[in-house]
C-alpha cells in the first residue's frame, strides 16, 4: 500500500510541475486557437455546400 501512495505522490509532483509552469497555459492557448480555426473551417464548409446547391436526394 505504501508503494501505491509513493507512486501517486510522484505522479502528483510531476503533474504539479507541469501545471504550475507555463506548459498548461500554453497548451490551453494552442487549444483555443485550433478550436477557432476548426470553427471557421466548419462555417466555410457549410457555406460552400449551401452555395453548391445540390438538392437532397429522395
Amino acid at each position: 500500500m505504501l508503494r501505491w501512495a509513493l507512486t501517486f505522490l510522484v505522479i502528483a509532483i510531476i503533474a504539479a510541475l507541469f501545471g504550475f509552469g507555463g506548459i498548461a497555459g500554453a497548451a490551453a492557448d494552442i487549444a483555443k486557437i485550433i478550436f477557432f480555426i476548426f470553427v471557421v473551417l466548419l462555417v466555410i464548409s457549410l457555406f460552400a455546400n449551401a452555395l453548391r446547391g445540390n438538392p437532397p436526394k429522395n
